[in-house]
């Protein structure tokens, strides 16, 4: 492999989750992006109570993805052998992290009465 494709980041993506839950990641992945736009338009500002509970549920996030990671991937924290390792599994924690944010600020939006 001498290039690196989005062809290729697909294909690899595939083999390691499998097809049907890396495409139902991507489908959910765009829902919820796409609800967090529409409430960030809605509201035209950004409530920051619950921007303060989203952050807080930050640390489950990061750890539920690294969890989910090693489930679906049949790896443990034994196979960690090097740095490389260690940084995938950290931008793991943070993608876990920011999307469980941007879910929990979405799902406050969308369910929650607005307060006056």
């Amino acid at each position: 492999m001498k290039e690196l494709t989005f062809e290729t980041l697909i294909a690899v993506f595939e083999e390691i989750f499998g097809q049907g839950l890396f495409w139902a990641m991507v489908l959910t992945a765009l829902v919820v992006t796409g609800a967090y736009i529409y409430v960030l338009v809605r509201d035209r500002a950004m409530s920051m109570r619950k921007f303060l509970l989203a952050q807080l549920s930050m640390p489950f996030g990061a750890i539920a993805a690294v969890l989910f990671v090693q489930a679906v991937t049949s790896s443990h924290f034994r196979d960690i052998g090097g740095p490389v390792d260690v940084m995938v599994l950290l931008g793991v924690a943070a993608l876990g992290a920011v999307g469980t944010a941007i879910l929990v600020y979405t799902a406050q939006s969308l369910f929650r009465r607005k307060s006056t």
